[in-house]
């Protein structure tokens, strides 16, 4: 393994934003990656998965370790469920697509969600009605400090919305090295509750859909709203949806009858940061090559040089305007580097 210095990350994160690591490493297999942390444990360290879920505002002075550990797996089957395992590096998507062509179902409506599947719990991602805590029965991590494996379950991982302990409690301690999902191998719960997803396979004559069908379901409207980060520099949603006190939500609402609301318990409300955004005047705005995507007002973009600072930037003049018009506080779902 070759520590390089003074590396470009630009093609390690999908905004594509120009910042350089003082050290960088890759890591292949689990043996790799402890030999790392043990002969660098007096370094500052930096985890890097896929880059997809990060703002870059500077360069990372730190040794930068890209965890790129590859390989997926069903190693058990009971009745009608099976447990498969993947490794931290594998790309969150072909990994979908693969339990998929096993027709294992529960990933299927989180299809082309940017990232490996290291990062998946860390943010508990989640789409069209499905999270990562809906099939996940286990990950295993790597203490960073004395380069131990544990085994962390579902109830220890600690889920909620967007969150576990390895963004609160737990950050920066482990680094997850693999993960198992426990999904069916019949009697499918096929999940088309939003309606986009309905629209999409009426519009292609699907009635009784598959787990294939609402993958390509979902695919196709991702691809139709969410810019390719090959393409435009982004990274999925920026902002979280905001989940606030009923009575915050009745006082907002009296004075913007048409907004969108999902009831989340008796006392919780749920607000589409979209629909905040846009009205805010935001959606297909420029400033510079930061952005805010013409189709997803959720969405920050690169339109080619801009810096991080830049788009950090923006970022919080939409949060300042959202809090002045509407009195709903939204916050950042990427990790602001």
């Amino acid at each position: 393994m070759e520590i390089a210095s003074h590396y470009p990350l630009k093609n390690h994160n999908t905004f594509g934003i120009s910042a350089f690591a003082k050290e960088f490493v890759q890591v292949h297999t689990v043996a790799e990656l402890a030999q790392v942390l043990k002969e660098n444990k007096d370094k500052k360290l930096f985890i890097l998965g896929g880059g997809s879920n990060m703002l870059l505002t500077q360069d990372i002075n730190a040794l930068v370790i890209h965890v790129d550990l590859k390989s997926k797996e069903v190693v058990s089957r009971e009745g009608s469920h099976a447990n498969v395992k993947a490794m931290a590096g594998e790309n969150w998507h072909e990994f979908v697509l693969y339990t998929i062509d096993q027709n294992l179902g529960g990933l299927e409506n989180l299809s082309l969600i940017p990232g490996n599947v290291g990062t998946t719990p860390i943010q508990n991602i989640g789409a069209y009605g499905t999270e990562i805590k809906d099939t996940f029965v286990s990950c295993e991590a790597m203490d960073i400090a004395t380069q131990q494996i544990k085994t962390f379950t579902k109830e220890e991982c600690e889920f909620a919305y967007r969150e576990s302990i390895f963004k609160g409690q737990l950050k920066d301690k482990y680094v997850i090295v693999s993960v198992i999902f426990r999904l069916t191998t019949s009697d499918h719960k096929i999940n088309t509750s939003y309606g986009d997803i309905t629209a999409e396979l009426a519009n292609n004559g699907i009635t009784t859909p598959t787990i294939k069908d609402v993958s390509n379901a979902v695919t196709a409207i991702r691809h139709s709203k969410l810019p390719d980060p090959k393409e435009l520099g982004n990274s999925g949603s920026f902002f979280k949806n905001p989940i606030i006190p009923i009575e915050d939500f009745e006082k907002a609402h009296a004075e913007h009858p048409l907004m969108p609301h999902y009831t989340v318990s008796d006392t919780l409300v749920k607000v589409p940061a979209g629909w905040l955004i846009e009205q805010s005047g935001f959606k297909g705005k420029r400033f510079g090559d930061a952005g805010v995507h013409t189709k997803q007002a959720l969405v920050l973009v690169n339109y080619g040089n801009a810096t991080g600072q830049e788009i950090l930037e923006l970022s919080k003049n939409i949060q300042k305007t959202v809090l002045e018009n509407f009195g709903i506080s939204i916050e950042a779902e990427v990790n602001i580097i």
